[in-house]
């Protein structure tokens, strides 16, 4: 083969060399694509969609008579929903402090390198893979005066035992609130005991070294270290607590009268037993804003950790 022809084919395969490995760098985005496109429409287009038939006047089927904030304005003088929302920031709130400090505790305990370290990891674990249905008919069969705790300890006895929050209309949702921390308490302890597992023991040692107790070491250096797990399952507990429906179906159905009644349990009946999609979409978009209401100010964080971590090197 002559010195020309080498050229000529060297010329020609640099090209389309350069042009395979091109197509080879966007391979992941190509096949990326199409998961990421319908995702994007089936969160922000039927987002969209679902806000404008909460301005329309659609009852059984969709229509789009524009009506304005009219629904979401009844919305708020349906006192359900005002006695919903309530809910949501009560349960909300001791759920997310309960479900930390519990899962905490656990993760502190276990962390100390207790015999059977695996099987009270199962242990603590076990809820997380039980569904809020199953938890939420466990836990209504404890809960019941007939045949839970209140009938147990009855007959042993005492009496004059009164165990029926269940049914008290100013009790009823705290049912509620124990029923989720004990179901998410162990997800807490998870991520919180892979936290403290990834602390520098070095700086463990040099605080004991120091004099240090344990309760300091963990107050000062341990429990600062994993301040973004913190906001992580915050977060995440947040959002399990703006969608909760089938745990409180399951355990007391809303109940007594309306004392339990959650959000998306109002939504559901708007949509699927009474028929009026508009009042529905307008009670399933203030569900949404209160999800944003988490979501965003984490999004802001975590993009200023993002760039401060950078400033830093």
């Amino acid at each position: 083969m002559s010195s020309t022809s080498i050229l000529a084919g060297s010329a020609g395969g640099a090209p389309r060399s350069r042009w395979l490995w091109r197509i080879t760098e966007y391979v992941p985005q190509i096949m990326l694509a199409p998961s990421v496109l319908f995702s994007f429409v089936y969160v922000f287009g039927f987002t969209a969609w679902t806000f404008y038939i909460s301005l329309s006047n659609s009852s059984l089927l969709p229509t789009y008579d524009f009506v304005g904030f009219e629904h979401y304005a009844s919305l708020w003088e349906n006192r359900r929903w005002v006695v919903a929302y309530t809910n949501l920031f009560l349960f909300g709130s001791l759920y997310v402090i309960g479900g930390v400090a519990i899962g905490l505790l656990l993760a502190i305990l276990i962390d100390q390198r207790v015999k059977g370290e695996s099987i009270w990891r199962t242990i603590y674990l076990y809820p997380l893979a039980v569904s809020f249905v199953v938890t939420g008919t466990v836990w209504n069969w404890l809960f019941s005066p007939t045949s839970g705790i209140q009938a147990f300890v009855r007959t042993l006895g005492w009496t004059d035992f009164r165990f029926d929050w269940i049914t008290d209309r100013n009790f009823a949702i705290y049912t509620v609130v124990i029923t989720g921390i004990w179901q998410a308490s162990g997800f807490a302890m998870a991520l919180f005991l892979a936290g403290l597992r990834s602390v520098d023991h070095d700086l463990i040692k040099a605080a004991q070294i120091d004099g240090a107790g344990m309760r300091r070491i963990y107050w000062r250096i341990v429990l600062p270290a994993i301040r973004p797990i913190f906001i992580a399952v915050i977060v995440i507990l947040l959002q399990y607590a703006i969608k909760t429906f089938d745990l409180v179906v399951a355990l007391t159905v809303g109940g007594p009268g309306i004392a339990t009644t959650m959000p998306a349990i109002v939504v559901y009946d708007f949509m699927f037993q009474r028929g009026q999609i508009a009042e529905g979409a307008a009670a399933a978009i203030m569900i949404l804003i209160a999800l944003f209401g988490v979501l965003v100010p984490y999004g802001f964080w975590a993009w200023w950790r993002t760039r401060r971590e950078a400033a830093r090197g």
